[in-house]
């Protein structure tokens, strides 16, 4: 099966290494006739400097490059959503997009696909840090922001950096089959399929001290209270504004309903005090407002596609736990 990777220089040169070493560690395994025959396609042959300072030697230009290739990829980089890729490449990608048996971006790889035209309609995700921009740039393009990767129909796509091996592993396991995919995620000791979204990932949401005062307002209110019951009057008596008005600046500046957004503070502290502590589950959820340890992993199931066991467990550098079914999380 013949690849492109296509790499342009600043392309984070995990989002190259990684597919490659995961068909690689395939090819380990595959017959001569059946492995990946991956190439690096840039705008021209010679080297690209990669965002780290590390150096790739690029086999071919693509105007060079007469191969109708069974896969293509777009790799991604720091620098790729400012881009501007000249039309002679757009032109060749949605050509070779159109021939390939499947084709898709690493990261935010997804612009440059997106300015082909090859986002529109499509359900696609990137990196949680460039989901709203892809979104709002490209509105034709449906963007799920807490997806690890998401295929629709012959075009795949994934998440920031690492999530280009995640990516790699579905496209082994369907091409021969779940067993193969294990055993290369067993030879980069990576999981098979990694638990939860890209959610989990990104960083606690913003205080409002840069944005409308009432959001800060409203933000150092919950933070204050977070143990009580917190109605929409109570916000708006907060920020002494009218229900009305509260829910404006939220629909403008938030893009949430205040409950939503009171939801998201507590689920940010309860992340904070998993990550920092061996607080009791029950506790954290009392501190955090939830109604009980229950209902904490219930929104956290839902917001994360983690529970708060299984998030600790990943974030926590000095676990320590006498939770009960811990062991049930580390198996999983």
């Amino acid at each position: 099966m013949k690849v492109a990777m296509v790499v342009f220089d600043g392309v984070q040169a995990l989002d190259v290494a990684g597919p490659l070493d995961v068909f690689a560690e395939a090819n380990a395994f595959l017959a001569d006739d059946q492995r990946y025959d991956v190439s690096l396609v840039g705008y021209e042959a010679g080297a690209v400097t990669c965002s780290n300072g590390m150096q790739l030697a690029v086999s071919c230009g693509f105007a060079e490059c007469d191969t109708q290739w069974d896969m293509l990829l777009i790799a991604g980089g720091p620098q790729l959503p400012d881009s501007d890729p000249s039309l002679p490449f757009l032109n060749w990608l949605q050509h070779q997009a159109c021939g390939a048996g499947r084709y898709g971006s690493v990261c935010n790889g997804a612009f440059v696909l997106a300015r082909a035209g090859l986002l529109d309609g499509r359900e696609v995700t990137t990196h949680w840090a460039d989901a709203a921009r892809l979104s709002d740039e490209f509105p034709h393009a449906n963007v799920q922001p807490d997806r690890i990767f998401v295929r629709d129909g012959r075009l795949f796509t994934s998440a920031g950096v690492t999530a280009g091996i995640d990516l790699c592993l579905s496209l082994v396991a369907e091409d021969w089959g779940h067993e193969l995919a294990v055993r290369v995620a067993k030879r980069l000791v990576v999981y098979i399929q990694r638990e939860g979204g890209q959610s989990q990932y990104s960083p606690y949401m913003s205080s409002g001290k840069d944005g409308d005062p009432i959001l800060a307002r409203v933000h150092r209110y919950v933070s204050e209270h977070m143990t009580e019951a917190l109605s929409i009057d109570d916000l708006a008596n907060a920020a002494a504004v009218s229900r009305r008005t509260l829910s404006r600046v939220f629909a403008k500046h938030a893009k949430v309903t205040p409950a939503v957004y009171v939801e998201q503070v507590r689920v940010d502290s309860a992340r904070k005090l998993l990550e920092e502590s061996d607080t009791p589950l029950k506790t954290v959820a009392f501190e955090c407002g939830f109604h009980s340890a229950s209902h904490m992993r219930t929104t956290f199931s839902r917001r994360l596609n983690v529970t708060p066991q299984q998030y600790r467990l990943r974030f926590r550098a000095d676990v320590s736990i006498s939770e009960p079914h811990a062991h049930d999380a580390i198996a999983a």
